[in-house]
């Protein structure tokens, strides 16, 4: 657990992207008018939950009025609300919204982490910051393996910069490396992939994504990762919320 901490503020303090850099602070100076009495984070946002998870979900990169401002992975904006709903649902996590890093949620047996720490321009992270953040992906992997055993991965950039993170953490990924695709399930070494499509507006909202799709990637995860002792009957703690 310690070793985990230590990860996490090392990762808070990275300035390895300039670009990131500037465009991280300059939305923590400039702020959303919405936001304009908060005081933003503006750092690299690491990983959130628990050091012994069974399952990871990873994203893309925080976002610019998101985890940008309240310092934790999917805090704070619709793609978060849509998220946490979800784990909520299926008995993951203790309350379903997530509006401060301060708020009192907790996450069972599942922690969230992202390939790339810093908020990027219109979301979209260079390859060159993609794979210079590659390396914290990679130590977080190697100090979770012990208990990790299921992987959920958010969209087309999340499974193409995860992939060779893996390789570089020590598991066998098949060559050619498996394609994306929601539902997508692979198997790599005791430890289950799966592809699940972004919780972005742009998927919630016109469709692509609905609460069932995301519910049932999340539970099939739960079931590999072998949470039932810590959950209950997944997907039946309570009535899902599909508003």
């Amino acid at each position: 657990m310690d070793a985990l901490a230590d990860l996490d503020r090392r990762i808070s303090g990275c300035r390895a992207c300039p670009r990131l850099v500037d465009w991280r602070e300059e939305v923590a100076r400039t702020k959303r008018a919405a936001f304009a009495d908060w005081t933003y984070w503006g750092r690299p946002v690491p990983g959130f939950g628990p050091a012994d998870a069974r399952m990871l979900i990873v994203g893309l990169a925080p976002a610019a009025h998101g985890g940008n401002r309240t310092g934790r992975m999917f805090t704070g904006d619709r793609s978060g609300d849509v998220l946490y709903r979800a784990l909520y649902d299926i008995g993951l996590a203790s309350q379903p919204t997530a509006v401060t890093a301060d708020d009192g949620l907790e996450l069972r047996g599942v922690r969230i982490t992202s390939p790339v720490h810093c908020a990027p321009p219109a979301n979209k992270p260079a390859p060159g910051e993609r794979d210079t953040c590659r390396p914290w992906l990679v130590q977080e992997l190697n100090l979770l393996r012990p208990t990790l055993r299921s992987v959920v991965v958010l969209g087309a950039f999340g499974w193409q910069a995860a992939l060779p993170a893996f390789t570089a953490a020590g598991w066998t990924v098949p060559r050619p490396r498996p394609a994306f695709g929601h539902g997508t399930r692979v198997l790599l070494d005791g430890l289950e992939l799966f592809g699940c499509f972004h919780v972005s507006q742009r998927n919630t909202f016109t469709g692509k994504l609905t609460p069932e799709m995301l519910r049932d990637v999340l539970r099939r995860a739960a079931e590999a990762a072998g949470l039932h002792g810590l959950t209950g009957e997944i997907g039946t703690t309570r009535p899902p919320h599909d508003g």
